[in-house]
């Protein structure tokens, strides 16, 4: 599409016609920026030529006066006119009013002609000034003086309407020139040209933003005429470009010389949007022309074409590290390529490795300039190259990277040695590469490995190793020269060795020469004992566990010479210490001892849970003592006697004397007849100690221990059972499921005891049943305690556990209902009764307020602080403030109702009721001193008084009741003189009210 240069016409006018200048009407002439259509014609720095324009009518005679032969000949045609006009005005008229009249008429025509005359002055000015742009090949080449000169010339202002629209129209053009077609780039020099020529126009910023304006609405009224997709899509980006341009053209001052928001409803933020991605644009073609030789000069360069660019710091920064990145990329792309090559020969790697020396070149020539001292004069983004964000960022590619990575150890260790510089050199390229520490350690391990067993395998052929004076110092050296860790170092002799051990035990034993070659490796390599042994532990021990496992599994009749054989075969063929190897037998017979406990455990009953143990005591006599026996090297007639020794020892030492009465504990000792009839006991070396808690394996003892005083149990028809002992033999059996189960003297000590303990108590409780304890019950206690062996301390202990348990039960008893008292209680302290356990603290504060209350109904008004407030809570052991705390308000209760239930009495003629009643309040009053009462019938209270006074009470309690009941002394003294008139009186009163 090719959009045409919008002129406006110069037509000649009338020589009387108003001038152009008087005229509000603007002329424009605006060119669009090209199509990507017409790049190939016309080239983007040239702009398109304009076609000369000619001079018609008066203009012809403008542009050949000057300014001041212009004036004189107006100033000839005015005075001319005048002249003629009067002389014309006299000759025909005669007079001089005429005259006048004509001169002043043919002046005013004459200075029409005159005006007219000097008012095409800027038009011929605007037209000599098109024609002298239009002669210019680069209008950029235009200079302010010129167009001074062409305005000087002809004497007009550069204000004047006409030739400031043609400077106007001619800026124009020039934009509309300069800014590329919509599928094409800016290149970065618009700018530039742009306020360059605008500077050489003269043309002030408010005219040329109104130009940027005209553009932008050209080009936005061709997008609504234009009906492909594509041409829309070129001229949107046309239009992008103008704001972009624009917004650098006129700086700070675009915010209000360019109303794109008020004019195309465009928002600010996507005019910054605009700016922003034409700025990138811009600057990433910038970036192109940097290349792996970038030089200080560019980066400056670059940094200066940010700043014109009017791009952030942050995306300038993202721009280059891509372009970088991009570069790197390129880089290991090749080197990925010559690395996967199938036709590649071996200086291949060479050249995969001479493309990461230009990276990691590059990377230290970026990594330099970041360090300079003039950074900040330097493109933003300077600094180590990353893959991160790129082609190379993803799992996908990660193993290409590794590959690489591989490739430059690998070259790197090709000498036998690393260098520090290579060492650097891998650092930068694992962080290039975004590898992970772990990940780059297994790389650089694998091969560094391999380099070193080289190495030792060199040393060792050629004696090295053998000739050095310290073996330690060598290996270290080596490890120095190739950056390889010690630790490391040491973990691969040992599966060098760990290699050696497996390659001579195949045939299942090592011979003297085996033995010699790896005690020669093991001092070459400087392999520490404890790793020897642990190295022999898990490879000969694995063989020896296996034979172990199979000797196991055939049972208690398989363990025949053959297997006997294989085991002693094992256990001194592979030189294995004696205590790996019964450690290794440990495990594995211990698993079998768990099996019959699981099987024990699930039983129905006591009986099949017993044959269960009862079987694996068997597999441990017949089976794992064999086992331990070839195991050692001790020969069969030696063992025999050697447990039965260490078991009495144990037993002997561990027992008290006491328990020495338990016919069970005896039963456990095995005596030579019976050894004779059962044969050897069984090993006790391995056991379940440390695979059970003690609770389980004294369980599992007690079990069996139940099932010898029990016997087997037998079910037939009918519900009935058959019990049918055992001898003593099965007691032995206990003894040696004892130490199966690892249980010490003093474990098997107390199953014994708390299994005696048991079954006197259950006999005790049915004798002791209502807690009385006779002459007859103790010599029945006695006989029982010397059937089931135990002690007397302890017996006597269950007894009294017995009896208080009834005593307490009773007493808590009679205290709930309230048939004892706090006499008894002290009774029961004397005889040493424990009452603090036997009756709870509850209880024991309810007693104490039942004792309290009987004190304030008694009916003798005594009250005893001491025995009161200290004695009752300290025999009863509860707290004495509380204590107090209940008394008080015992006493404000009870004496309001010792009021009433006085004065109740009273009107029933009680007379002892009366008096115990006022007894009672005086108690409550001296527990708690209190005010007077009041009464509604004050009469009643003196009868009360009047009573008391007759009972004879003592003078102290008359004169307290006195002053409670509120009678003052002059009515005592009144009522003590009546004696009991007053109250007979009062009674015939009463009867005749009746």
């Amino acid at each position: 599409m090719n959009l045409s240069t919008l002129t406006s016409s110069h037509n000649q006018r009338p020589l009387l016609l108003p001038s152009p200048f008087h005229s509000r009407r603007r002329r424009f002439r605006v060119s669009l920026p090209r199509c990507s259509s017409d790049t190939a014609s016309a080239p983007p720095s040239t702009q398109q030529q304009s076609p000369p324009k000619d001079l018609k009518g008066i203009e012809v005679l403008v542009d050949k006066l000057s300014p001041p032969a212009r004036l004189a000949t107006s100033a000839v045609i005015v005075a001319g006119a005048v002249a003629a006009g009067y002389g014309l005005g006299s000759r025909f008229s005669g007079n001089r009013y005429a005259a006048l009249g004509g001169a002043v008429a043919l002046g005013a025509a004459g200075g029409a002609a005159a005006y007219a005359l000097n008012a095409s002055a800027p038009q011929v000015a605007a037209v000599n000034l098109h024609n002298y742009v239009a002669a210019f090949d680069d209008p950029s080449k235009l200079k302010k003086e010129d167009i001074d000169a062409i305005a000087s010339k002809y004497g007009v202002s550069k204000q004047d309407e006409a030739f400031k629209a043609e400077i106007c129209d001619i800026y124009a053009e020039f934009v509309s020139s300069v800014l590329p077609p919509g599928g094409e780039e800016l290149k970065g020099d618009e700018v530039d040209r742009i306020v360059g020529f605008k500077n050489s126009l003269g043309i002030d910023d408010p005219d040329a933003a109104a130009m940027h304006m005209e553009i932008g609405r050209k080009i936005f009224r061709q997008r609504l005429e234009v009906g492909d997709r594509e041409a829309d899509v070129e001229q949107r980006r046309a239009f992008q470009k103008l704001i972009y341009v624009s917004n650098l053209v006129f700086g700070d001052a675009s915010t209000f010389l360019l109303p794109w928001k008020r004019v195309f409803k465009v928002t600010d933020s996507q005019v910054e949007v605009v700016v922003r991605d034409n700025a990138q644009r811009l600057y990433a073609s910038k970036l192109k022309s940097v290349g792996r030789d970038i030089d200080a000069e560019q980066l400056v360069a670059l940094r200066e074409a940010q700043r014109l660019c009017r791009l952030s710091d942050e995306l300038a920064e993202n721009l280059f590290r891509e372009q970088a990145r991009k570069l790197v990329e390129e880089n290991i792309s090749m080197a990925i390529g010559i690395l996967k090559s199938r036709t590649r020969a071996v200086p291949g790697v060479s050249q995969a490795v001479a493309e990461l020396d230009r990276v990691l070149e590059f990377n230290n020539s970026l990594i330099s300039f970041k360090n300079h001292p003039n950074v900040d004069r330097f493109a933003r983004g300077v600094g180590p190259v990353s893959l991160v964000g790129g082609e190379y960022d993803g799992d996908r590619k990660i193993e290409d990277l590794k590959l690489l990575y591989k490739a430059y150890v690998s070259d790197a260790l090709s000498g036998g040695r690393l260098e520090d510089s290579k060492l650097a050199a891998l650092n930068q390229l694992k962080n290039i590469f975004g590898l992970g520490k772990r990940e780059a350690e297994a790389i650089s391990l694998d091969i560094t490995s391999k380099a070193y067993r080289k190495r030792l395998i060199q040393a060792a052929a050629e004696g090295e190793i053998e000739m050095a004076d310290s073996k330690a110092a060598f290996l270290q050296n080596l490890c120095d020269e190739l950056h390889f860790d010690p630790q490391k170092a040491s973990e691969l002799h040992e599966e060098i060795y760990r290699q050696k051990l497996q390659k001579f035990v195949v045939d299942g034993e090592l011979s003297e020469e085996d033995v010699a070659s790896l005690l020669r490796l093991r001092v070459m390599l400087c392999i520490p004992q404890q790793t020897v042994e642990a190295a022999h532990s898990d490879i000969c021990g694995s063989l020896f566990e296996k034979v172990v496992k199979e000797a196991i599994a055939s049972g208690v009749d398989g363990y025949d010479a053959e297997i006997q054989k294989a085991v002693r075969k094992a256990a001194h063929g592979l030189r294995l210490t004696r205590e790996v190897a019964m450690s290794i037998a440990s495990k594995a017979v211990r698993k079998i001892f768990i099996n019959y406990i699981k099987r024990a455990r699930a039983a129905g009953n006591r009986t099949e849970s017993a044959k269960e143990l009862k079987k694996m005591i068997a597999f441990n006599t017949l089976v794992v003592t064999k086992l331990v026996e070839d195991i050692k090297g001790e020969p069969s007639e030696i063992s025999a006697e050697e447990p039965v020794k260490e078991e009495e020892i144990t037993l002997n030492e561990d027992d008290d004397d006491e328990w020495e009465t338990l016919e069970t504990l005896k039963k456990i000792r095995p005596n030579e007849d019976l050894m004779e009839k059962l044969g050897k006991p069984g090993q006790t070396e391995i056991n379940l100690k440390d695979d059970l808690p003690e609770r389980d394996r004294t369980d599992l003892y007690k079990t069996y221990l139940l099932f010898c005083l029990t016997g087997e149990v037998t079910r037939v028809p009918f519900g009935a059972q058959i019990t049918t002992k055992k001898d003593d033999s099965e007691y032995l059996l206990l003894n040696q499921l004892g130490g199966i189960l690892g249980l010490s003297g003093n474990e098997i000590v107390e199953v014994h005891r708390g299994l005696a303990e048991q079954a006197f108590r259950q006999q005790a409780e049915v004798i002791l049943a209502d807690g009385q304890l006779t002459k007859a019950r103790v010599e029945q206690l006695s006989n029982l305690q010397k059937q089931v062996g135990l002690p007397q301390e302890y017996a006597q202990k269950i007894i009294k556990t017995i009896t208080t348990t009834k005593m307490a039960a009773a007493i808590e008893t009679a205290v709930t209902q309230g048939r004892l008292n706090i006499k008894q209680i002290r009774e029961l302290k004397e005889a040493d009764v424990d009452l603090d356990s036997m009756v709870s603290e509850n209880l024991r504060e309810i007693l104490f307020k039942k004792t309290i209350d009987d004190i304030f109904s008694s009916g003798t008004g005594e009250f005893d602080d001491e025995e009161v407030f200290e004695k009752i809570p300290s025999d009863l052991n509860i707290n004495k403030e509380k204590a107090r705390g209940v008394v008080h308000e015992l006493a404000r209760g009870r004496l309001s109702n010792s009021l009433v239930q006085a004065v109740s009495l009273l009107r029933q003629r009680n007379r002892g009721g009366v008096v115990s009643s006022l007894n009672d309040l005086l108690a409550c009053d001296k527990a708690v001193p209190s005010q007077p009462v009041s009464w509604e019938v004050p009469e009643e209270l003196a009868d009360l008084y009047s009573i008391y006074l007759n009972s004879d009470p003592a003078p102290e309690n008359l004169s307290r009741l006195q002053y409670l009941l509120g009678i003052n002394d002059s009515t005592a003294a009144a009522i003590g003189q009546m004696g009991d008139r007053l109250l007979n009186s009062t009674a015939e009163e009463e009867n005749f009210v009746f």
